[in-house]
């Protein structure tokens, strides 16, 4: 089947990336029309397949439309193009006429993600971004929600061909060998992918291996650190404390931006605060049974440290894992970096007590990429500038006094990191501008303007 899809979308490609603008706005919008029209057939199937609430599953789709639309309003205003003009004067020698346009890669593979049934999968922001760029789609299914996929995407293609977007500019597949193929296949000019850093770098490898090597978008794994300052403790510890627990627990802890570490001064009460808290939280369901599995073992491995202290442990319920916190202190997490600062998917995080502000930066030095760097601070914190400048230097997004759970679709969002929070630390996964990751320039010499590409 893979091969079909692959050979459709590669003769979809060249008309889609010519269908005027308009027409292809059109089409991103008719299919945002299609996708509202239909949340009554596709919310329910979500809750089955995810366990999430209908509340957030129907936010979660009215976030994946406007996104959609979002795109459709980028594609009517246009891409970028550098023109310049012909100069015989130029200093360095005559200068040609030059004109720097953005051109569609190609057919693009979306590998969708469990936690977003909408927003990150079949119709999310991957796949919004390719077919706004010019790009046919085929998306590899996840399997934790097969027959949402499955609904998702007949509604999708159905909306597109109506809007005349031609036969095989998008379409779902299943299956990890299919996808280990369309990796491969040399029809294929780039990947998307969110999910686990072990099966992203193993897509990695191979979209690296090819003949043809190609762009792969991964987004695979952040612990996303919060750091607080002293001033901060002592002005607003409760509230830290309720806004972390909050953070971390948001949706069974199973965000890619949730704060798996809470790095706190070591006389400051938070940790103690954030326990009594943690209590108070309800068990909930986890999405799939291979997401519980790998909870399961990554707690065992945290819990079984023998740095780490369980400061709350989380009952195993019918209703799935209630939350689980745990401490440790700079001087362990420094040591032992590699397990204790492990992304671990689910609802639990780690408390870390620093001593001073120098062991406070040394652990900000000793961080992977991430996809957020927090600080709850004071203006007048001296050490807040060298923390900011260290997680500037390691994450995607560095917020001030707030909470990385929630990211907004919008033209300025940068959801992304250095490795390994993603493969492709300059591009963003969310935004106006994750469109720049299937557009590449071409510039047209003294080509008339009536010749160049739409």
């Amino acid at each position: 089947m893979i091969a079909e899809v692959l050979a459709a979308a590669e003769t979809a490609a060249r008309p889609w990336a010519k269908l005027p603008l308009e027409r292809r706005a059109a089409a991103l919008d008719a299919v945002a029309d299609a996708l509202d029209g239909a949340a009554g057939e596709l919310v329910p199937l979500a809750q089955q397949e995810s366990h999430l609430p209908e509340a957030r599953l129907r936010g979660e789709l009215g976030r994946t439309t406007f996104q959609l639309r979002l795109f459709a309003r980028q594609v009517r205003e246009g891409f970028e193009v550098i023109a310049d003009e012909a100069d015989p004067d130029w200093p360095v020698g005559p200068r040609p006429a030059l004109r720097r346009v953005l051109v569609p890669l190609g057919p693009v593979v979306v590998f969708a993600a469990s936690n977003f049934p909408f927003a990150f999968s079949v119709a999310g922001g991957d796949t919004a971004s390719a077919l706004a760029a010019g790009c046919p789609v085929a998306v590899k299914a996840h399997p934790g929600h097969p027959r949402l996929s499955d609904a998702t995407g007949e509604i999708v293609a159905r909306a597109l061909t109506g809007a005349g977007a031609p036969e095989g500019t998008f379409a779902v597949f299943h299956g990890d060998e299919a996808g280990r193929d369309a990796v491969l296949d040399p029809r294929v000019k780039a990947v998307a992918f969110t999910g686990s850093l072990r099966g992203g770098r193993a897509l990695f490898d191979l979209a690296m291996s090819r003949p043809e090597p190609i762009p792969f978008y991964g987004e695979l794994g952040s612990v996303n650190p919060v750091f607080v300052t002293p001033a901060a403790a002592e002005a607003r510890a409760g509230e830290i404390a309720s806004g972390y627990v909050d953070s971390f627990t948001m949706g069974a802890g199973q965000f890619c931006t949730k704060p798996g570490l809470l790095v706190v001064p070591s006389e400051s009460g938070l940790a103690e605060a954030a326990a009594e808290r943690v209590r108070a939280k309800a068990a909930a369901p986890l999405l799939n049974e291979r997401i519980a599995t790998g909870y399961t073992a990554g707690l065992g491995r945290l819990t079984g440290h023998a740095d780490v202290r369980v400061l709350v442990r989380g009952a195993e319920t019918e209703d799935g894992p209630a939350p689980t916190l745990l401490a440790t202190t700079a001087s362990a997490l420094l040591e032992h970096g590699d397990e204790l600062g492990a992304e671990c998917f689910g609802p639990v995080s780690l408390v870390v007590r620093y001593d001073d502000e120098e062991q406070l930066l040394a652990v900000a030095r000793s961080l992977e990429g991430q996809l957020t760097g927090t600080v709850h601070g004071e203006e007048s914190d001296a050490v807040a500038p060298s923390l900011l400048e260290e997680l500037a230097a390691r994450a995607g997004r560095v917020l001030w006094n707030g909470w990385p759970t929630g990211v907004s679709v919008t033209h300025a969002m940068h959801h992304g990191g250095p490795y390994p929070a993603t493969t492709s630390p300059l591009h963003t996964s969310v935004g106006t501008t994750a469109t720049a990751r299937f557009l590449r320039p071409v510039a047209f010499q003294n080509v008339p303007k009536q010749l160049m590409p739409v």
